[in-house]
């Protein structure tokens, strides 16, 4: 009988994807396979519309030691026989629905795909979108997301140290949240997530599989306008326990750091559950499975083989053991107080085969199960676009001049500027001993245990540009992450990304995720970080209408000493301030897209340009200067303009500053104080180093003006503003008062 296409539904399976995997597989599958299937060439699993344009991206490089999407995460040379391992993921869907357990099991996903690889987690960063805070829903997803960051990082004990948080209508309903976390291995001892050699032992570790996450991966994941369908997929929230975590996450690190020979691979059990992990484990080891499920330990009752196979239960693990070591990692999982069952073994051939008390239930081939179709659309410039696109900020009135000071103090008190401290003071950034600059500034810095040398984090992405250009937009995330990171003297190496889009099936839609991710390839080229790992998250929309396309960049950066390490506060008197990278005078049409130009004339409009070799020129030379220990700060100056990156300085240092009397700020005010041009930033240096400043960037190709001077006291003022740090302090801590 030909199947319903309510069961097509169920498994997010279009009738052309069903006739094509009968045709592979030759006879029809049954219940169990068609689940396993469905959730295998889920948009989740699959990256069925993603993964054709996901082969833009450059991914090798003398420092990459893993290929991109052959493992759970991504992993970078850092020397002295270690590596950083890193990967973003998305639990946009899940924190819709349940906002808590949503946002917390997407926090546990990503640690396990850090410690699946041997590594130990050091470092977690969120990522974060939702819509306008006049919404009551937009204030209980927010209040639930952060608290379920904070509620189960917290208690693995890993530092939560930066991130990002971003509001817009078009996030109302349907929130971002990414997540990614940091790890350190020693490289020797990595581990594939591979299921090889006849005879080893697939072996279930950590909580008991229940009911809940059954269509996790292919029924949130690829569905349009999931809202419509919260009450039915309600059940596909997972429910998280970070103490289970804790435990697996001990138990695995010291099973990969010090009993590496006992073990083939290592897996976590996320979307999709056991389907997932033995299925593409099998195929990266080019292995078979047989698996005999009524081992599987379950905490309810009556479950089915599709239950048990599609669970996504969380704080499971899979291990493949070798068999003379069965016994050695079995005690070791026991020792943690964790379940660790035997529920399968390694065989020849090609299948997967699932089998409940002798009976065979699922033949899965899993060449055909890892292979789904993959689609290359056409897509269509959005039509709004041409019109946005034309939008000549230059046709609006200039900011008065007596305005100046209530403009910026408005800016500042914006929620896309104001300071995220209510956010994060809610995490531990500090345990583990080992962060060295928290959140609040350009990026985090996390020294490496044991060593004077350190990594510098940032996550980062503004949607609206990528909206008004995606080509260019994907480009300026990559520059402004870069950017970050060289503020804080670390060198930018690698990225992980998360890419957020609506339904791919549209061709505006699509449009914007192809000239995104061409953006993003050309500018990772530029600057020589290769994407590491990375995930996408499509059908992100409410009512048809999608979000902002928001292509989340992860980047990391290597400090050699951790002692030159910058920070983005003013904090020296008589310390001379610099903006490197551009003329004060700025032209109008930097004012698109800019914060200033929603805030004061509620447009979202213009056409944003960036110049990568003059960016990768400011960096260089930021580089160059901190080097020789000639800058005291340095501060990326973006959204909100050159004004609002000084008003952070001296936010951040507690410390005045004077703006030269004699600067002429050009044609256009609002440009020059409030337009976000790219490729500028901030620095301010000690006083005997402003000639070699100068020869420096001239070295390097790259324009000077000077500024002004940091003060003592608390007066801050900059051309037409003047104002003090106070005032400056009030209106950023907006958000803290909501």
């Amino acid at each position: 009988m030909a199947v319903s296409q309510e069961a097509l539904d169920a498994v997010a399976l279009s009738r052309d994807e069903y006739d094509l995997l009968v045709q592979r597989l030759g006879r029809e599958p049954n219940d169990v396979e068609l689940g396993m299937f469905g959730s295998l060439w889920s948009e989740h699993c699959g990256y069925k519309n993603s993964k054709p344009l996901l082969r833009l991206f450059p991914s090798g490089g003398d420092r990459v030691l893993t290929q991109i999407g052959a493992e759970n995460a991504g992993a970078i040379d850092v020397g002295d026989g270690r590596c950083v391992v890193m990967k973003v993921e998305s639990h946009n869907h899940p924190s819709a629905i349940e906002p808590y357990q949503g946002a917390a099991t997407g926090v546990g996903g990503i640690v396990r795909d850090i410690f699946a690889m041997g590594a130990y987690p050091i470092a977690i960063l969120d990522s974060l979108r939702f819509g306008t805070l006049e919404d009551p829903q937009t204030r209980y997803l927010f209040d639930g997301v952060v608290g379920g960051i904070g509620g189960y990082g917290n208690c693995l004990g890993i530092p939560n140290v930066g991130g990002e948080v971003f509001f817009a209508s078009c996030y109302n309903g349907n929130p971002l949240v990414n997540a990614m976390c940091v790890g350190i291995a020693d490289t020797d001892k990595l581990v594939s997530a591979r299921a090889s050699g006849e005879g080893s032992v697939l072996l279930l570790v950590g909580s008991d599989t229940g009911r809940d996450g059954i269509h996790g991966a292919s029924g949130l994941a690829s569905r349009t306008d999931p809202e419509s369908r919260f009450a039915e997929m309600r059940p596909a929230v997972q429910v998280g326990n970070p103490f289970m975590e804790k435990l697996l996450m001990e138990a695995c690190y010291e099973l990969a750091s010090q009993h590496r020979d006992w073990i083939v691979g290592l897996q976590d059990l996320g979307a999709a559950g056991l389907t997932s992990s033995v299925v593409e484990c099998c195929a990266r080891g080019r292995s078979g499975a047989v698996l005999n499920i009524e081992r599987v330990p379950r905490r309810e009752s009556g479950m089915t083989p599709y239950e048990v196979m599609l669970s996504e239960s969380q704080e499971r693990m899979l291990i493949i053991a070798k068999p003379e070591h069965v016994e050695d990692v079995t005690a070791l999982f026991h020792h943690w107080e964790l379940h660790c069952e035997a529920i399968g073994e390694v065989v020849g051939g090609p299948d997967v085969i699932v089998r409940e008390n002798g009976v065979e239930v699922a033949r899965v081939p899993w060449e055909i199960a890892t292979e789904p179709p993959e689609y290359r659309r056409a897509g269509e410039r959005p039509v709004e676009l041409v019109e946005l696109n034309r939008f000549d900020p230059a046709t609006l009135p200039d900011l008065a001049t007596a305005d100046a000071t209530g403009a910026l103090l408005r800016v500042l008190a914006r929620p896309n500027i104001a300071s995220k401290r209510g956010v994060y003071r809610r995490y531990d950034q500090q345990v583990l001993a080992n962060t060295i600059v928290q959140p609040g500034g350009d990026a985090s810095v996390v020294r490496i245990d044991g060593t004077n040398r350190a990594i510098a984090l940032k996550t980062d992405c503004n949607p609206r540009l990528v909206y008004l250009d995606p080509y260019v937009g994907g480009a300026i995330a990559v520059a402004e992450a870069a950017r970050n990171i060289v503020c804080t003297g670390a060198t930018p190496v690698a990225v992980t990304d998360c890419l957020n889009f609506g339904n791919p099936e549209k061709p505006d839609v699509y449009y914007t995720m192809e000239h995104a991710i061409r953006g993003i390839a050309e500018a990772c080229l530029e600057f020589g970080t290769p994407v590491v790992s990375g995930n996408v998250s499509l059908y992100n929309e409410r009512s048809g209408v999608p979000v902002y396309p928001t292509a989340v960049i992860g980047m990391l950066g290597l400090l050699d000493d951790v002692e030159q390490h910058l920070t983005a506060a003013f904090s020296t008197p008589g310390a001379p301030v610099f903006l490197l990278g551009a003329d004060i005078h700025q032209p109008a049409v930097t004012l698109g897209g800019s914060e200033y130009l929603e805030a004061e004339h509620g447009k979202v409009a213009g056409l944003p340009a960036v110049d990568l070799v003059a960016e990768h020129n400011l960096q260089k030379l930021v580089l160059a200067l901190n080097a020789e220990g000639l800058l005291l700060s340095a501060h990326d100056c973006s959204e909100g303009g050159l004004a609002v990156a000084l008003a952070e300085s001296s936010i951040l240092g507690n410390s005045g500053f004077e703006g030269d009397s004699s600067l002429d700020l050009g044609d256009r005010l609002d440009a020059a104080l409030l337009g976000e041009g790219q490729g500028r930033i901030v620095v301010s240096a000690r006083p005997a180093a402003v000639d070699r400043l100068h020869q420096l960037a001239g070295e390097h190709g790259v324009p000077v003006s000077e500024l002004g001077q940091v003060i003592e006291g608390q007066s801050f003022t900059f051309g037409p503003i003047s104002t003090t740090v106070p005032m400056l302090r009030e209106a950023y801590e907006a958000l803290m008062r909501l």
